[in-house]
């Protein structure tokens, strides 16, 4: 008799909330550390407004250069690591996430990210201090190893076109995502024809089909974990 194969995402842990964490990529190295605080405080709290119908307790700074928040769900945690990363990238500051499944077991902080306790917070955070990996977008997903990998992967892909940009093609594949080509060959004083060779060599399609899939497998998870 042949055994039936385990559904995907049966052995993942029960959860309540989608944990996002980060920090700053050599932010001892910068220059000015008074402006790179000005321009990361502002980031962060550009997010904060930006998803703020989608975040139970609000992303904080912590240490410095690290933040910590809980979404809803984590779709609503992916979308708030992309748009961060794109306003941190185009304000010239590279920074890396992890996007963690949590089950918190204390009452949440509406405030702030402090002093809340749950299965999944530790390992997100140790997930995050690997100094060793150059992967921007990293996932902790309990019980699931292979799924957590392969989003990684995807990770890592998205993480080496854009370590791979120009100035240029970071400003045009960014900023493309919310605007027309035309509107935006027209706001930066360029012929269409230029703006798509850009977006060819900066990877844009490609790019947005990794996120794509990002954000199908997060909806995937979010109904398997019970978030909304």
């Amino acid at each position: 008799m042949i055994a039936q194969a385990e559904p995907l995402l049966e052995l993942l842990a029960p959860a309540t909330h989608a944990v996002v964490m980060g920090d700053l990529v050599s932010s001892e190295d910068t220059d000015s550390v008074e402006a790179l605080h000005s321009r990361f405080n502002a980031a962060v709290q550009w997010a904060n407004g930006e998803h703020q119908p989608r975040i139970v307790s609000p992303l904080t700074i912590t240490l410095g250069d690290e933040f910590q928040g809980l979404c809803v769900s984590l779709q609503a945690g992916l979308r708030l690591v992309r748009d961060l990363r794109a306003w941190l990238l185009m304000a010239d500051i590279d920074c890396r996430f992890v996007l963690g499944s949590v089950r918190l077991q204390t009452p949440v902080n509406p405030t702030q990210a402090w002093n809340m306790m749950g299965p999944g917070l530790a390992a997100s955070r140790q997930r995050l201090g690997d100094k060793r990996d150059g992967n921007a977008y990293r996932f902790e997903l309990r019980g699931e190893p292979e799924v957590q990998a392969l989003l990684e992967a995807v990770g890592s892909g998205l993480t080496a076109i854009e370590d791979g940009w120009t100035a240029r093609q970071r400003q045009v594949v960014l900023a493309l995502r919310g605007m027309a080509a035309a509107d935006l060959a027209e706001q930066l004083r360029m012929s269409p024809q230029t703006l798509y060779k850009i977006r060819r060599a900066g990877r844009y399609d490609l790019y947005e089909r990794q996120w794509a899939a990002l954000e199908a497998m997060a909806a995937r998870l979010d109904r398997a974990l019970g978030l909304t």
